[in-house]
């Protein structure tokens, strides 16, 4: 069974930073993409980030360009979000998630993703 865990959310004031972390058990390599989602109240549930297992290369939503940074420790199985220079729109539940098949093109799409945590809340104070 393919499991994911975030932790690491928490409130912080405007301006801060924390990182999210997202432990996977399961079948997790290759071309794989891992992903980072939130869903703020009210709202629907939208893209943060994405990095695949083989590769560097990264995609972020415009809203965090420059003040998140997804990286990953294949040796810990493990997914990071570091998130600097948060602000009060920053708040929501963040979700890591796992695409449905070990190559897609459209790493934004969260349709393409078959595996989600649990969620970890994040709430940025003004």
């Amino acid at each position: 069974q393919v499991q994911l865990v975030e932790s690491g959310g928490g409130l912080v004031q405007a301006g801060g930073s924390l990182r999210l972390s997202c432990i996977a058990s399961g079948r997790f390599f290759g071309s794989y993409a891992m992903g980072w989602f939130r869903q703020a109240p009210g709202k629907e549930r939208e893209f943060v980030a994405a990095i695949r297992w083989n590769s560097d290369i990264t995609d972020y939503a415009d809203s965090v360009k420059g003040r998140f940074t997804i990286s990953r420790d294949n040796a810990k199985n493990t997914v990071y979000l570091r998130m600097n220079s948060l602000r009060p729109e920053d708040t929501a539940v963040y979700y890591c998630a796992r695409s449905k098949t070990s190559s897609i093109v459209a790493v934004t799409t969260q349709e393409n993703y078959g595996y989600w945590g649990q969620g970890t809340q994040v709430t940025v104070s003004s």
